[in-house]
This record gives C-alpha cells, sequence and structure tokens, in this order.
C-alpha cells in the first residue's frame, strides 16, 4: 500500500550532541571532508544507505547509537571541534574583506542549483555551476544572497526499461527532511511573497532557506494553502511543463526573488544587494521588480532602467538559440497589463524583449534579450563562448563588429573541495601537507610516480565498484524478486583504461558518436592486449524522444553479450555518482558539435584528480588544452553535412583512442607504473587545478564585473538618481539625433608615395553631429591588416581629436596612426556616443562609419 501522507519527523537529540544539527543543517558539510567523515563514523552503512545526506541518517539512526556517542568523550570532543571551526569559518575574515570598496552584497538568481545529492535541485551543468558559485564564494567570503525556487519534485529519476528508454518518476520531496529551514516573521509566521496574476488571483509563495557555508540561499514555494490548486504545482518541477507554467516560474523566480530577498534583509539585517547577477535568462524580470520599486520612489521608467541596469550582471550559458526561453507578446502583454508590477507599462516590457532586430521574431518574447537589455554587464562562459555569444546576439548591436558587441567572457570553474576525491586530498595532505589540491605543485617528486599511480588505480576500482553496485539496483528495480545475473560481478574490470562520457543529452552532444562504428568501438573494447571501457550516464529531457533514442541505442550497444562487461550505462546520473566516475576515469570523452559547448564543466571536475581530457576542441577545452593534459579531436567544420562531419570525428577519436591513448596508459616500467601517462597527470594537476577553479572563476566575477557595477549603481544612484535621470535625458537626445549623424568626408596624408613602416597617417574627419554636442560623441579612426573584401583584421583604434573651428562650420576630428608594420594595411573612422557613465562605446547600439 501507498502513504495518502508523507511527512519527516526530526531526531530529538541527547543534549551533549545538540550541535550536530547545526552541523547537518549547513551544507558546507557537503564539501567539508572531516565533517563528512564525522557523520560516516555514526553508522559507516547507514552513512551509505541514506546517500550521504546527515539529516536523513540522524532520523534513521538507532537512539541506543545516539546515546552511545553522547557518553564518548571522543565523539563529543570531535562534534565540539568541528561546531567551533565552522562558527570560525563563519565568521573570519577572508579575501573579499580585504577588497576595498566592493558591494555590501550581492543577489545571485539561478533557476537550479547543484549543492548537494541530499538536495536534489538542479538538471545538469547550470545547475552545478550556480552551486560551485555559491560555495567558492562562501570559501572567499564573498557576500552573495543566492535566489532559487524549491521544486516539490526536483528534476526527475531516471529509469531504463528493459527496451532501453529512459522512464521518469518525480518522487516528492519534503522539505522537512532536507537542510532547510522557513523564513519566519518576528511573530513565527511565515514570511511571503505574492504576485497579482490577470485573472485577479495572486501567487503566493514562502521563502524556504538554505545555508551554503555563509550564503543564504533563498527558495520559493508555491506549495501552500493560500494557493490554488493550480497555483500550488507552479514550483512541482524543474523545467516540467512549458509555456505558461515555465513563465509563472520565471515571474516568481524574478520578481518574487526580488521580493524574498527584501523580506530576509529586512528579518536578518543583512545589507541589500548593490549588484545583481542574473545566472540566465530565466530570471531577468528581477531587474523590472527593482525599476517598479524605484518608480514607486519618483523615478520615471526611463530614469529607474539606467539605474537599475548600472548594477545588473547577466550571464548567458547556451550557445544555441533553442536554448533560450522564448513567450509570446500576447502571452507577456496579458501578464503585464495588470497591477504585477505598478508603474510598469506592458509597452515598456515588451519593448525590453521583444525580437525586434533582424532576423527575430516580432512575435516572440526572447528572455535572453531582455536580459542583455536590461543588464550593463554581460558574459558568456567561456573565451569561444563569448565570441559564439558576440556573434549570436550581434544583431542587437547592428553595425558593430562582432569584436565590440558589449558581452565579454568568464571561464567557468569548478569547486575544488567538492569534485576532488578524498583520495587526492589525503594524498596532498601527506606529502605537501595540505588539502588544497589547487595550491600544491603536483610536478614536485615530494609526490612519487608511484604516489600518482596508485592513487588513480584506487579510485578507478572505487568506479568500478559503484558502477556494478548501481548496476544491480537498476536490475533489482526493474525485475524484483529476481537475482541479479551472475556476469555482474565482473562488470568493468579495475586494471582496464576507462574513458566516461556523462552529461546531458541533447542530441548537439553526440552521445552515440562513440558507435559510428561499432565494429570499431567492439575492436577497442576488446584488444587482447590493449582492451578499452566505458561507463556512460545521461538524462535526456523528457520531451526530447531523440535524446532518449540516443540512450536506448547505447543501451542496446551494451547489453550484446560480447561487450556488456567493457561498457555500461548507468541510470540517474546526478552528484552522488558523479562524485565517484570523475575520479575513477582515466579519459573523460567529450565530443559536442563545435562550438555549441558553451564550456562543459565536467572534463573540468575529471582534471582536478588527474584523469586526462579526449575532447573536441570547444569550450573550455578550447582554451585550456596544451598538447600535455590530454588529446584534442580535430573538428571537421568543412565537411558537407551532418554525416560526413561525424564519419570524420568519430574516425579521429578512435585513431587517437587506438595508436597514442592506449598505448601510453599499458606502456609500463619494470615496477607497472606508466611514467608518461603519469608526466600526464602531473602536468595536469600542475596546470589545470588553479585555473580550472571556482575560486578563480569568483574572483573574476568579483573583479571584473561585480566591484565595477557596484560602482557604477553608486555613481548613478547619488543625489536621489540625479545622474540616472539626466543619462536617460541624454539618451533620449542622443538617439533621437543619431540618425542624421554623419561622416561626410574623410582624407589623409603625411605618407609617402610607397608608404614605410615608421610613417605617420595623418587623418582629418568631417562629422555632422546634427545639433549634438562634440563632448557626446567619440570620433575613432579603426585600423588593421586589411584582407579579401577590404575587411579588417587585427584591428586596433585611436580617438581623433576635436579640431579648432568657426561657429556653424562642420566639425573637423584629426589624428594621426603609426605605421608600425609591414604588409597591408586599411583603416576607416567610426563615431559612436560617449558618456561617462556608459560601460561600452557600443552600449546605445549606435554607430557611424566613413562610407
Amino acid at each position: 500500500m501507498k502513504a495518502i501522507r508523507r511527512f519527516t519527523v526530526r531526531t530529538v537529540l541527547p543534549q551533549a550532541l545538540a550541535g550536530l544539527e547545526e552541523l547537518a543543517s549547513n551544507l558546507r558539510w557537503s564539501w567539508h571532508e572531516p565533517t563528512r567523515q564525522f557523520f560516516r563514523a555514526i553508522d559507516p552503512v547507514l552513512w551509505d544507505e541514506t546517500g550521504h545526506d546527515p539529516i536523513r541518517m540522524l532520523g534513521a539512526v538507532e537512539p541506543t547509537r545516539l546515546h552511545e556517542l553522547a557518553v564518548d568523550e571522543d565523539f563529543v570532543g570531535t562534534a565540539t571541534f568541528l561546531l567551533d571551526g565552522l562558527h570560525q569559518y563563519l565568521r573570519e575574515p577572508r579575501w573579499y574583506q580585504q577588497l576595498e570598496g566592493a558591494p555590501a552584497s550581492i543577489a545571485y538568481f539561478s533557476p537550479e542549483y547543484g549543492i548537494a545529492a541530499a538536495l536534489p535541485q538542479y538538471s545538469g551543468g547550470l545547475g552545478i555551476l550556480a552551486g560551485d558559485h555559491l560555495k567558492s564564494a562562501s570559501d572567499l567570503g564573498v557576500p552573495i544572497i543566492g535566489v532559487g525556487l524549491f521544486y516539490r519534485a526536483g528534476y526527475f529519476r531516471q529509469g531504463i526499461s528493459r527496451e532501453g528508454w529512459q522512464q521518469e518518476s518525480y518522487p516528492v520531496l519534503d522539505p522537512d527532511g532536507l537542510p532547510l529551514r522557513v523564513l519566519r516573521q518576528p511573530d513565527g509566521q511565515p514570511a511571503r511573497v505574492t504576485l497579482a496574476l490577470p485573472d485577479g488571483q495572486g501567487l503566493s509563495a514562502i521563502v524556504w532557506v538554505a545555508q551554503v557555508g555563509r550564503i543564504p540561499l533563498l527558495l520559493l514555494d508555491t506549495d501552500i494553502a493560500e494557493n490554488s490548486d493550480d497555483l500550488r504545482s507552479v514550483t512541482d518541477r524543474l523545467y516540467g511543463g512549458g509555456g505558461e507554467h515555465r513563465l509563472l516560474q520565471e515571474l516568481l523566480l524574478g520578481i518574487g526573488g526580488v521580493r524574498a530577498i527584501g523580506l530576509y534583509t529586512e528579518l536578518t539585517g543583512t545589507p541589500l544587494p548593490e549588484v545583481f547577477h542574473t545566472n540566465e535568462g530565466h530570471a531577468g524580470f528581477q531587474a523590472l521588480e527593482r525599476i517598479s520599486d524605484l518608480i514607486g520612489e519618483g523615478l520615471g521608467f526611463a530614469d529607474a532602467l539606467q539605474a537599475v541596469r548600472a548594477g545588473t550582471v547577466f550571464t548567458t550559458h547556451t550557445p544555441v538559440p533553442a536554448g533560450i526561453d522564448r513567450f509570446p507578446v500576447d502571452m507577456i502583454d496579458r501578464y503585464f497589463s495588470t497591477d504585477l508590477l505598478p508603474g510598469v507599462a506592458s509597452a515598456d516590457v515588451l519593448a525590453l524583449g521583444t525580437e525586434n532586430f533582424d532576423g527575430g521574431d516580432q512575435g516572440m518574447f526572447n528572455m535572453a534579450v531582455m536580459g542583455l537589455r536590461l543588464a550593463q554587464r554581460a558574459n558568456g562562459v567561456s573565451k569561444l563562448h563569448g565570441e559564439v555569444s558576440r556573434g549570436m546576439f550581434g544583431a542587437l548591436w547592428p553595425g558593430f563588429d562582432n569584436a565590440d558587441v558589449p558581452i565579454t567572457s568568464v571561464t567557468n570553474g569548478v569547486h575544488a573541495p567538492t569534485w576532488t576525491d578524498p583520495q587526492m586530498l589525503e594524498l596532498a595532505q601527506k606529502r605537501f601537507g595540505t588539502v588544497d589540491t589547487t595550491a600544491v605543485d603536483w610536478s614536485s617528486q615530494a609526490v612519487t610516480d608511484s604516489d600518482l599511480w596508485e592513487v588513480r588505480g584506487r579510485m578507478r576500482a572505487q568506479l568500478v565498484a559503484d558502477a556494478r553496485r548501481r548496476t544491480a539496483e537498476a536490475w533489482h528495480e526493474q525485475n524484483p524478486g529476481v537475482g541479479a545475473p551472475a556476469w555482474f560481478s565482473g562488470l568493468l574490470d579495475p586494471s582496464v583504461l576507462t574513458i566516461g562520457f556523462a552529461r546531458r543529452v541533447p542530441t548537439y552532444k553526440r552521445l552515440t558518436l562513440m558507435l559510428h562504428d561499432p565494429e570499431r568501438l567492439r575492436a577497442l573494447l576488446l584488444h587482447p592486449e590493449r582492451p578499452v571501457q566505458l561507463v556512460i550516464a545521461g538524462k535526456s529531457h523528457p520531451a526530447d524522444d531523440e535524446g532518449k533514442r540516443l540512450i536506448q541505442k547505447l543501451v542496446e550497444f551494451s547489453q550484446d553479450p560480447e561487450v556488456r562487461q567493457r561498457i555500461v550505462f548507468l541510470p540517474n546520473y546526478d552528484i552522488a555518482m558523479a562524485k565517484l566516475l570523475y575520479p575513477g576515469t582515466d579519459i573523460w570523452l567529450n565530443n559536442p558539435l563545435r562550438p555549441l559547448e558553451a564550456c562543459g564543466t565536467s572534463g573540468m571536475k575529471a582534471a582536478l584528480n588527474g584523469s586526462l581530457n579526449l575532447s573536441i576542441l570547444d569550450g573550455w577545452w578550447a582554451e585550456f588544452y596544451d598538447e600535455e593534459n590530454g588529446w584534442a579531436i580535430p573538428s571537421a567544420d568543412s565537411a558537407g553535412d551532418g554525416a560526413e562531419r561525424d564519419e570524420v570525428e568519430a574516425n579521429s577519436m578512435y585513431d587517437l583512442i587506438e595508436h597514442q591513448i592506449a598505448p601510453r596508459f599499458y606502456d609500463r616500467r619494470a615496477d607497472g607504473v606508466p611514467s608518461r601517462w603519469v608526466d600526464g597527470i602531473r602536468h595536469t594537476l600542475a596546470t589545470l587545478s588553479p585555473a580550472l577553479s571556482a575560486d578563480r572563476m569568483v574572483r573574476e566575477y568579483v573583479e571584473r564585473l561585480y566591484v565595477p557595477a557596484a560602482d557604477a549603481a553608486r555613481v548613478i544612484s547619488a543625489n536621489a538618481y540625479q545622474p540616472a535621470r539626466e543619462l536617460a535625458a541624454w539618451k533620449s537626445r542622443v538617439i533621437a539625433a543619431w540618425p542624421k549623424v554623419h561622416v561626410t568626408h574623410v582624407e589623409s596624408g603625411g605618407v609617402d608615395t610607397v608608404p614605410q613602416v615608421g610613417d605617420e597617417l595623418h587623418l582629418r574627419a568631417t562629422v555632422d553631429i546634427d545639433g549634438l554636442d562634440a563632448s557626446d560623441l567619440s570620433v575613432d579612426v579603426v585600423y588593421g591588416r586589411a584582407r579579401d573584401g577590404d575587411m579588417l583584421e587585427n584591428v586596433e583604434q585611436a580617438p581623433l581629436e576635436l579640431m579648432p573651428s568657426s561657429p556653424g562650420q562642420p566639425k573637423v576630428f584629426g589624428g594621426t596612426v603609426p605605421l608600425s608594420r609591414a604588409g597591408s594595411f586599411g583603416y576607416t573612422v567610426r563615431v559612436v556616443p560617449r558618456h561617462p557613465l556608459l560601460a561600452s562605446p557600443s552600449e546605445l547600439g549606435l554607430i557611424a562609419v566613413a562610407e
């Protein structure tokens, strides 16, 4: 029988162990290995059975065991030591506290967060990245307030049918059994936020708080009695449903999230955020809520828009238009033609997100477009992705070269304490006296080749054991009461070269590229001297049947009796699986269609553990591959069609495995150590560990985006937002005048008949500025190598200065360009708006170029 209702009863701890509640409730335990080992010591078997979740374990442990521990002086002493350490961690100044002028608080919005398996509120890389961002922010002392939604059924639990088809189930979570607490008013009632909806209803949500080290994470939950049944289900599932259901989630995340921050800061005395960071477009409405607040203080919409933009950072994560949320404009109009945002007209909202640009669909409202228009600073998540994003969104800045589109990049990183295997931490502590694996010199002989090879072997064996366990569990779930096949006990081999592949399963990630030539793959798996084995995992979106067919194809191949002990698909890819999968693989495989991988952090996590990468030069790998930390699969970008491209790239992958990777792995010294392979492990750990750290990433966000955004927000809000009013009026004046701004004439001199290196080119440009002041403009010469079609490469620019002229005469700007290199040379003159409160010359999307 099934229960009609389920809830969690918390354990009453003996007084001597009262501190365990605080240790279990702060998610720092998920990356603090001493605390994890402490909880494991309570009951190692129960620790594994409860998925390494201390709250679940404390709810399941026998009272007699707790009373036994309560009189164990060593155990109580360790609990006190760890609790004191947590308190010190929460209070002490860290890196951020040494910075001058840094924002007092930063809001960080994301639709999902992957922090620990115990809090399943994530689907894939976006959520894991958000979780790592919060963890590193905590370690660095960055005062972030995280905002998201609490999904009662999380994403989904994946099973695989006998036919190899993905099956989804949605176990309902009990928040009382999770590391969460309700944000409460002084009278003890839950704090609530409410959004006005078109039909006169109000969508209400309570706020759960998860403590991620020093970082509070606010999660909004609509499953409360105040809502109708339909509205209670708004936060039912992550990425569940579509259309209006998704819009309601995003309205709640953005607008409700800002209101939740207001409640939290008021109730806790935490400073209000000066900077608002939107992690992908789902939370873009947060800026509109802040605009509405400023309109309530007396600003007009245009003035409030300038004030809000200054303090907003937008990060785009998708290199494919299909990955962006879009809604019909009439749906957006219906929701904003209400009291949802007082003072904000629907027309103003539509102007921000409608695809009213070349190639856009004016009937659609685009969340990424709105995010870019509402943020003065934006970034992609790798250098290559920054380039792709500038091309993808370039239509918002017509006339500008892609290089001038104001989207920078901050390459993702991963949280080393979370993703580095405890055995690697133990080795670092033993040989270097620290568990900070990103700060030690792995090239040092303080750690021997044998040390590294031994720990890599233990991690591989650990993965094999976990894969066998998971495969048996999946069998019993599909075949209750039937014993698992005997061959399961020999699944995989802890001594064989192990390749891992795990990620979401959209078609562009090409899960089945490895199956392009099944016989060639079979030969690699079964090679008599240099065998290979594959461990694969990944979830397809429930609505993506094509992705499910890819999984089915792979599962069918893996069930062939000839190869089934050398290849396995593990169902229900999650954080718990990943923490053993990344360290246990010798090679991490990634073969997306370039350039459709924004970053791809799974390979980073493998590299932190000494795994080598085999990847298409896409995402982060295009930036960090150095020919010694792994292998690059050549991209067949010029192939005639997709099938030809797959064939070329698959064959390159097979060749690399057969002729380079496997021979190096199996080439052993007399002591059994593959010295050339270990050299690659050392090099990977020494060069990639610091660079791939989320600490590096968060520092970059702080120094390059958060601090400048905070400075801009302070300047524009001074004197009751007078600079915002002036900037809005200036923009209006410049935009109105711009159609008549032209470069009417350019003349040059100072160069002999045959220009030589060392000459100076003198330029004079006459510009019609149509009543604007010369100080409103920046006139620049843009120059570089001239290629086919007169396109400029290796572009540089230099300002041209206003030259004296009589009143009423055309404005002339002049300057010089040194000819410092030989070869083809070309130049032009451009005019763009100039104002001290602009973050980029291209910010307004206005440009005039000499013709």
